[in-house]
């Protein structure tokens, strides 16, 4: 019998008197370098979308890029929002070295060189981004771009035929991408040493969303979510709760978290806090959720 951790929080209505929770927060938890940077004022409310990065964040409000975290001496050009992505901004991404924004149909990048070269076909007609470790992926009349840093490709950079067409949403792993097909069937490519690719059945149809961990995958289905790949600490065995109900997903390292009926729901692995959920976010709706190694960002 396998037996489970769980975090699980419920959000209840306002109490009487109690001033309102603002609209557009930014709360966040897990690696304590990373959790512990000061969350920015300005991301304090009016927030529309969040990524978690390696040890930075994002986060968009009014057009414009946020960010925080951890700074790298070994690539402070990370720590530099560029101009362009001040204002206009329609999404954003985050992966461990470098973040993309998503202005006008055109892709930005900032962090590690090799990761910023966006090729010319990106910068324009874009409609949806994602950043993993050295490489990018975006989406394009429905067909998957991929770009980034040769040396670590594995794959992920090598788009098949069937993602360059009929795509509706795509994910980004470690070294491992999916994408999202408009009759709801998944597909991935790229590395492959823990399974990552082996897409099950279920997820061969009715798919609504995808996330991609370090070297495992998810999906949801019906409220369901299908995991699959890397299970060392069962963050690819799906536990009852998460079985029905669930309405977004995403996938740390070794860890899920996922939302359903105003809980937020965190398993398996709890190494650097992923489960320890905070008071703060506790105490009020969640709308939105980003994870990546070991920390969790949340939007209510």
């Amino acid at each position: 019998m396998t037996t489970f951790a769980v975090s699980l929080v419920l959000f209840g209505a306002t109490t009487a008197g109690a001033a309102p929770k603002p609209v557009g927060e930014v709360l966040t938890w897990g690696t304590a370098s990373v959790a512990k940077v000061p969350i920015p004022d300005e991301a304090r409310s009016g927030v529309t979308a969040i990524a978690a990065g390696f040890k930075r964040n994002v986060a968009l409000k009014d057009g414009r890029v946020i960010q925080w975290g951890v700074p790298d001496s070994g690539y402070p050009e990370l720590d530099r929002v560029p101009v362009e992505a001040w204002d206009g901004v329609d999404a954003i991404a985050a992966g461990n070295y470098h973040h993309l924004a998503l202005k006008g149909g055109k892709v930005i990048a900032w962090g590690r060189w090799l990761e910023t070269k966006v090729p010319e076909e990106a910068r324009s007609g874009v409609t949806a981004i994602a950043a993993g470790d050295g490489y990018s992926l975006a989406l394009k009349n429905g067909g998957v771009i991929a770009w980034g840093w040769e040396k670590i490709n594995q794959g992920q950079m090598n788009v098949p035929e069937e993602a360059k067409s009929g795509v509706t949403a795509i994910a980004a792993g470690l070294n491992h991408a999916m994408a999202l097909k408009k009759d709801g069937s998944v597909i991935a490519w790229g590395a492959n040493k823990y399974g990552q690719l082996n897409v099950p059945k279920e997820a061969m149809s009715g798919v609504t969303a995808i996330a991609a961990g370090a070297q495992h995958s998810l999906a949801l289905k019906d409220g369901k979510v299908i995991a699959w790949g890397w299970n060392l600490y069962e963050q690819a065995t799906v536990p009852t709760v998460a079985q029905s109900g669930v309405t977004a997903i995403a996938a740390g390292q070794l860890h899920n978290v996922v939302l359903k009926d105003g809980k937020v729901i965190v398993w398996n692995y709890n190494g650097q806090g992923q489960m320890d959920i905070p008071a703060t976010v506790k105490d009020g709706g969640i709308t939105k959720i980003s994870s990546t190694f070991y920390h969790i960002l949340a939007l209510r």
